[in-house]
């Protein structure tokens, strides 16, 4: 009896795998659907900030319809899409695909800001805020691709309406570089490499002459000087710190400066997707 019943419920499960196989998979609703229906629906999902949802809507409607003003405008809606949802590999993929094959595209200065935004939201980073991290701790790899995609398109497009926002950005990040330079600095100076210390602090104020972090670095310079017994250069670089900077923090520290100047985009955010080519 239990070997007949054990056979039975072998065959019923047989019999279902069998069913499950031969059983039509759903159908993809939107094959079929107008590039005006494959675009709309695809702009409520991103309007909803379901932008992973939105990509295989665009991408569909690439593929369905490869020529004219949709095609094109999917193709920026894709890229944007990827850098909302925090997939910085994939939308500048898509970035530089679409400057790719549309070089001359009236929209196409909007791109190359993205290529910055993208690089520069991962130079940020959300934790910087969240933890009070100053992001110039971090490598500052990100930094000068960010620098370099902005000084792209204010090379390429001056006249750009994205032109005086990556200007601003641009000064921004030159600051996260010479700050970068100040905090490799004091990462010698603190394990006695005061002669690698004074080094890196010597680029920061050569590189980055007009940057906030230039008064600590010159404060490193003044300190590696006279840990090395250089007398004469520590009094002469003393001289010009106080000169640029007689109420400075570093010589006064109950002095109350302003907010540091890398929670500066704190208050920014990225520009909205790019205007619709399509009317």
């Amino acid at each position: 009896m239990q070997k007949k019943l054990s056979v039975l419920v072998a065959t019923c499960a047989l019999v279902g795998l069998s069913a499950c196989s031969v059983l039509p998979k759903p159908a993809d609703e939107s094959k079929n659907w107008s590039a005006e229906k494959l675009y709309a629906e695809a702009r409520d999902e991103m309007a909803g900030g379901h932008y992973e949802a939105a990509i295989p809507l665009f991408q569909r409607l690439e593929t369905n319809f490869p020529f004219g003003v949709y095609a094109t405008q999917a193709q920026m809606e894709i890229a944007y899409a990827h850098y909302k949802a925090g997939d910085q590999a994939e939308a500048l993929a898509a970035v530089e695909r679409f400057i790719k094959l549309h070089p001359n595209h009236a929209q196409v200065d909007y791109m190359y800001y993205l290529r910055g935004l993208v690089n520069f939201n991962d130079q940020l980073g959300f934790f910087s805020f969240v933890y009070e991290q100053d992001p110039t701790e971090r490598d500052p790899r990100a930094t000068r691709e960010a620098f370099a995609a902005f000084k792209a398109l204010v090379d390429k497009f001056p006249n750009s309406k994205y032109a005086q926002d990556s200007i601003e950005r641009m000064s921004y990040l030159i600051n996260a570089m010479a700050q970068y330079e100040v905090h490799v600095a004091n990462y010698y100076y603190r394990r006695g490499a005061y002669l690698a210390a004074l080094n890196r602090a010597q680029d920061a104020v050569t590189n980055y002459s007009d940057a906030p972090a230039r008064e600590e670095a010159l404060f490193i310079m003044m300190r590696s000087y006279d840990k090395l017994g250089m007398p004469l250069l520590r009094d002469d670089t003393q001289r010009v710190f106080l000169l640029n900077y007689p109420n400075s923090y570093f010589i006064n520290p109950n002095a109350r400066g302003e907010a540091p100047w890398w929670k500066f985009w704190a208050k920014s955010g990225p520009k909205p997707s790019p205007k619709d080519a399509v009317e």
